[in-house]
């Protein structure tokens, strides 16, 4: 209670100190000097203190006992999830955490194994913070709090109802105290990666670890307030609904010109079989002579006009066949 009692009183000296900072400040931090100092507190705090303890736990603690104190930790947290997402309304992410936290407790030891996820639960990260951000409050301007870090006037707020609720408050204080410690151990143990990415690509940290954490809570604020919407259907409709036929990777693909005589009337059987090969779907009365010559041209890609005979029918006088021009 003493701590987080100090911790509040830093915050309120940090805003009192930033409100006396000139115009030159970035929009939506305009406690950037107060925010400098207490970020540079924390990353003392970070490398002397916090990343010699994690690594020392990485060391003597084997993989698999890491990951079942994750997975503890983990699954208490499922129950903050549901509530807030019950806050939002969202019942059914709300259910998920819900069975997530009796899947867990029951089959995985107490939570120290992760059977939801591999069982197709998902698992929702929620706070106070993005549940008053779905609701409408505004985030507020950066803040960044001793020993907690990057965080918002909204997001600071929504950490106090957090806290006030986490399931270990209400454990006895000799058995609560050592598993914050151990929280804190195991978090920092899995973000050492992270940190030395941090080391070694950032030039300003502190503008880094900004915007990182602002774009990253308007990430989560925007999933948690849109539902996925479904794929539009490409296909196309007739008039009678019934999706068109799908264009064939040999056939004749719609849209290509007509090279038929206008004046013959095309004949469906015969459509048929030239849409098959790669031949126009409309061939001219009395042509089926000159198709199958065509059809190879048409099958290696060059889609050659159909060539309309010239010859007058055998059997007739070509005087006959030829009208006369006056």
């Amino acid at each position: 209670m003493k701590m987080r009692t100090t911790v509040l009183a830093l915050a309120a000296t940090s805003l009192i100190a930033g409100c006396a900072t000139g115009p030159d400040r970035k929009p939506g931090d305009p406690f950037e000097p107060a925010n400098r100092a207490i970020f540079s507190f924390n990353d003392g705090v970070d490398r002397f203190i916090a990343v010699p303890v994690a690594k020392g736990y990485q060391k003597v603690t084997p993989q698999p006992l890491r990951t079942a104190v994750s997975n503890f930790f983990s699954n208490l947290g499922d129950l903050t999830n549901a509530a807030n997402n019950l806050l939002q309304l969202k019942i059914t992410d709300a259910t998920e955490d819900l069975v997530r936290f009796a899947f867990n407790s029951t089959f995985g030891l107490g939570g120290l194994l992760d059977w939801a996820t591999p069982a197709g639960l998902p698992k929702h990260n929620q706070d106070f913070g993005l549940t008053l951000g779905h609701w409408g409050v505004p985030s507020g301007p950066y803040l960044v709090l001793p020993l907690f870090g990057p965080s918002t006037v909204r997001d600071s707020m929504g950490l106090i109802v957090d806290v006030k609720f986490n399931p270990l408050n209400y454990i006895e204080p000799a058995v609560r105290n050592p598993l914050y410690v151990l929280q804190f151990v195991s978090v920092r143990s899995d973000l050492l990666g992270a940190s030395d990415l941090l080391q070694q690509a950032a030039l300003d940290k502190y503008s880094f670890v900004r915007d990182a954490y602002t774009q990253q809570r308007k990430a989560r604020l925007r999933g948690t307030g849109e539902n996925a919407v479904p794929l539009p259907n490409y296909e196309d409709q007739d008039d009678s609904g019934a999706a068109a036929p799908a264009k064939g990777a040999s056939g004749a693909a719609a849209g290509l010109p007509n090279y038929a005589d206008p004046g013959d009337a095309p004949e469906a059987p015969n459509a048929a079989p030239g849409s098959a090969t790669g031949a126009p779907a409309a061939m001219p009365k009395g042509d089926t002579a000159s198709a199958p010559a065509t059809a190879p041209a048409a099958a290696s890609g060059a889609m050659a006009p159909a060539q309309v005979p010239q010859t007058a029918p055998t059997g007739k006088n070509p005087q006959e066949a030829v009208p006369a021009t006056q």
